[in-house]
């Protein structure tokens, strides 16, 4: 898959130098003097994510020296595969495979480029396996990250619910899981009615997608995400800036998948579940109305207080059929509210649990991997707010604070305490261009869920 990464090394690779503020005085003294000349000439200064193009005696690119930060940085090596020229770099000076799999994993998701729709300008550079790195970690997660990406920047004109179903069914094949789609009525007759009432609006029938992997006695490991392929906000339309970007709204599903990708690659020993309820939220004479009651799976009724808060409702009955199986690790990943990003930006995902030491857990795996979440607290008192009049919950609060809190207590309605759950808040787009992290459709939280799953039940790994 990563086609710009060679295993075995050549003399023909330029080396690239990875200094810090600290370590760079004592490298130059190291260096042939015109080395150290030259850097002095151009004002090179080792800032992270900063580089110099070094020449060589004979003209040609003899090194290239990368200000890092700290011995186990990961983005400054992402901002390389389209910034150098092209041909064969390799990487010296790294002190562990733990540094060397950071910075295999930055140039990897620094190659990303979404090319479905016109071809990159360029090749990324290409690069020698750093010695020691763990090819099989870094592999899997680009294979997650990359497609999770391209599910999200793919237009809702080609990724509907049933393609992302067929995503999902590919998915499957690959590595002999199970996956079986329940589409339209028969979410009905299956017991998922708001899953059906969301998505009934669209010409695009609403579905369920449900993989399965693993054998039957490891422990249960189930991912649920919500699959909005497009929000229009249904009838309580949202304006056209708030529209823009609603082909992310699957961003969620497509970090579950991602996620799942990494599980089944690593073969870790869990029986893996994947849930996502698959809709378009679109305005039409067949759509859900405000103020129109739904009985849900778990058999609670929900008044629709608003119908651009339909990610929690189709959530809700794929939380309940997974809590139904009391997993030992219960996660859901979703694109849910705009008050999660007014709290914690774009770049954090909010998390919430219900277990503190798996919420403790959790924080520190993303750390970890550079994959940031901030617990957010599930604040009981709130639930007054979204008390029904006529129903048992609403969908929104009424007084507009705490959005995310408020959404992530409506999910816990239908998670059993005594199941280990955690929800991820995320944005699932990054709004502005860094290295290895470009504009366009992000997986947020794919790579700390798997780190966590990897930590709990596989062989915890560097």
């Amino acid at each position: 898959m990563l086609n710009n990464f060679r295993r075995t090394d050549t003399t023909s690779a330029v080396s690239v130098v990875p200094v810090t503020m600290h370590t760079y005085p004592d490298w130059c003294r190291t260096q042939p003097a015109p080395v150290a000349a030259w850097l002095d000439r151009i004002g090179y200064k080792p800032e992270e994510g900063k580089h110099a193009l070094v020449p060589g005696s004979d003209g040609s690119l003899g090194q290239v020296v990368l200000g890092v930060g700290g011995p186990n940085a990961l983005w400054p090596y992402a901002g390389l595969p389209f910034a150098l020229p092209a041909g064969w770099y390799r990487l010296t000076g790294l002190d562990s495979g733990w540094a060397a799999t950071r910075a295999a994993l930055g140039w990897a998701l620094g190659s990303y480029a979404f090319t479905r729709y016109r071809s990159a300008e360029r090749a990324p550079a290409d690069l020698v396996w750093p010695t020691g790195a763990d090819q099989g970690d870094v592999e899997r997660t680009a294979a997650a990250v990359y497609w999770a990406r391209d599910l999200i920047n793919t237009p809702a004109s080609d990724l509907g619910p049933a393609e992302l179903a067929a995503a999902a069914r590919a998915l499957g094949r690959e590595f002999d899981a199970q996956v079986t789609v329940l589409v339209g009525d028969e979410l009905l007759q299956a017991g998922y009615p708001t899953i059906h009432a969301v998505g009934k609006g669209s010409a695009r029938p609403p579905l369920l997608i449900d993989l399965k992997w693993g054998r039957p006695n490891d422990p249960k490991v189930t991912l649920v995400g919500k699959g909005v392929c497009f929000d229009s906000g249904g009838l309580d339309l949202k304006p056209a800036s708030g529209m823009l970007l609603m082909k992310k709204d699957m961003g969620g599903a497509a970090s579950v998948l991602g996620t799942a990708r990494m599980v089944m690659m690593a073969g870790l020993p869990v029986r893996l579940r994947v849930l996502v309820p698959a809709v378009e939220n679109m305005v039409s004479g067949t759509a859900f109305r405000p103020l129109d009651v739904i009985k849900t799976r778990k058999g609670l009724t929900v008044e629709v207080g608003n119908t651009d808060a339909e990610g929690r409702l189709i959530l809700c009955d794929a939380l309940a059929e997974a809590d139904s199986e009391g997993p030992d690790l219960l996660i859901d990943m979703a694109t849910l509210t705009g008050a999660a990003r007014v709290a914690l930006g774009p770049e954090i995902s909010a998390l919430f649990s219900n277990d503190d030491d798996l919420a403790g857990t959790f924080t520190a795996c993303a750390e970890a991997v550079d994959d940031p979440v901030w617990r957010l607290p599930l604040w009981q008192p709130y639930r007054q707010g979204f008390k029904g009049k006529v129903a048992d919950l609403n969908n929104i609060a009424g007084n507009g604070f705490a959005g995310a809190v408020v959404a992530a207590l409506f999910l816990e309605s239908f998670v059993s305490k005594t199941t280990p759950w955690a929800h991820l808040d995320i944005r699932g787009w990054n709004d502005t261009a860094k290295p290895g992290r470009p504009e366009g459709g992000e997986g947020n939280g794919l790579r700390a869920a798997y780190r966590l799953i990897e930590r709990k039940f596989g062989t915890d790994g560097l």
